[in-house]
Formats: structure tokens, sequence, C-alpha cells
């Protein structure tokens, strides 16, 4: 915990003296749009989108607009930056296929959580990840298709020198540990892992024994003159999230937004996204 604090402190002091220079020098920085989709089943989305708009309005220069899906193709691709925080939420055809040409013209897309996931939840049945966006999939990288019981993993940088990791040490968290199918996994580029094999029982896809243990907690991945960030720790729930299983979810949970370092992977991610490269 040392060596994080000093290094936080470091952050800030560095932070503190490029503002204080932009100031000096008379610089503004120009007006950014971002697009924020937070929406989906399940989860405590009302608490996300608040916690990513706090941390972009560290940004002044940043104008955000919101939404719950990925349809306002006009929007999203008239802004430099989207970021996502979805479960669930399926985009159309149309949706994919504008939003990849945007990454591919140079667009920065910051993947959060359940972005890569589609998700059939219809009790008793085991609960299923249809392969039904091949785009987006594509796209991002991965698709989710399974987790095991909520319970803390550790999680490992990849690449410690990369400077979106750099002096983050490893930790332990509470999270949904997700279990993906990648598209052209060596085309990713690791940030963060965690080791994993075994059973992830009440989902289709549950007998994980015999996987590579390896899986992707956070990467970068390029795409034409655009790149995509995705961190899939963030899993938050609250008392009235599960209505479709029960009334009343009697837990509230809040996974990685407990842990110090997603926020600092948090903030790292939103200046990758406004053009920042370290």
């Amino acid at each position: 915990m040392g060596n994080w604090g000093e290094h936080r402190c470091r952050w800030w002091l560095h932070e503190e003296n490029r503002i204080l220079g932009d100031h000096m020098s008379g610089e503004q920085p120009k007006r950014v749009d971002a697009y924020l989709v937070a929406g989906g089943r399940f989860h405590d989305i009302d608490f996300a989108r608040l916690e990513l708009l706090k941390l972009l309005s560290e940004h002044p220069h940043v104008r955000v607009t919101v939404g719950s899906d990925y349809e306002d193709i006009t929007a999203i691709t008239a802004c430099s930056l989207l970021i996502s925080y979805t479960i669930d939420v399926r985009p159309s055809e149309e949706a994919q296929l504008a939003i990849r040409d945007w990454v591919s013209d140079g667009g920065r897309f910051l993947a959060l959580h359940g972005t890569n996931s589609a998700i059939d939840f219809n009790p008793p049945n085991p609960v299923g990840s249809p392969r039904c966006f091949p785009i987006w999939a594509e796209l991002l990288g991965s698709q989710f298709i399974s987790h095991p019981p909520i319970a803390p993993f550790p999680v490992t940088m990849s690449n410690p020198d990369h400077w979106l990791v750099k002096g983050i040490e490893p930790f332990e968290t509470d999270d949904e540990l997700y279990l993906s199918e990648y598209h052209d996994r060596d085309s990713l580029e690791p940030l963060m892992h965690t080791e994993w094999s075994g059973d992830t029982p009440g989902f289709e896809d549950a007998d994980w024994n015999d996987c590579d243990p390896v899986h992707l907690i956070m990467y970068l991945k390029s795409h034409g003159k655009g790149k995509i960030l995705y961190n899939n720790l963030g899993h938050a729930r609250g008392h009235w999230d599960m209505t479709e299983a029960v009334e009343y979810y009697p837990k509230i949970e809040r996974g990685s937004w407990e842990v110090p370092q997603y926020y600092e992977l948090l903030r790292r991610g939103i200046r990758w996204g406004l053009g920042e490269e370290g």
C-alpha cells in the first residue's frame, strides 16, 4: 500500500503541475464531445452511470451525452470518445456497423464490464449467451460467455510497463470473473489478467475445467485508425436490480468499485480516450 500511495501522490502532483502550466501559458484545451452508454439488466446502472459521470467531470472541457443503448448513431459518431457500461444491450446491425466504421476512422472506445454480453435469462433454464452479434464481438475482441459465482480473485498486470497499468500493484477484487470467447486473441494487447478454471453453475456453458486458464481482464485492441480499451471489471448490483428473478435482492454488491485501483484504471482509461498515450 505504501508504494501505491506514493505513486498516487506523484500522479496528483504531476496533474497539478500540468494544469497550472497550461493555465499559466494561456493554453486552453479544446472541447471534446463524449458519449456514455449506460444501460442493461441485473446491474445497478444508476450507480455506475453516476460514478462515470463524476470521473468525466474531472475534465471540464469534456461534454457528455448520455444514452441507454447504442442506437443514436448520429450523436455517437459525432463524438471522439465512446464509453459504455452495458449488460445485455444488443446493438442493431446498423449500430454495430456504424460504430465499427467510427472506430476505424479514429474513434476511441472505452468499453466496460458487460459491453460484450448477450444474455438469455429464462428460469429455470440455465443462462445462455447467444452468439447473436458477431460484428460487435469481433470489434470488441471478445464475447462474454459465463462467470463463476462472485468471489474474490487476484488481478495481475500482464504488461506492468504499459502506462495504463504502470505502478499499479496486483490486487484482489470481489467481482464477476468474465469468461469469454476471444476473436483473434493474438490481436489483443493484454494489460491485466487472472487465472481460473472450474465450473460455472447456472450457465449453459458451465464446464471450464479444460479451458486456457488465463482470462483477460483488460486489453487494448486496434481497429483501423482507432482503438478499443476493454476493462471487464465493474460489477454493481442493488436491491432492485434482479426483479426478473426476485422482488428484493438482499445484498448490495459493488465489486471493483470498492477497490481504489479500479478508479485509477478508469481515470487512466478516460485520459487514454481523450488521446493521451502515456
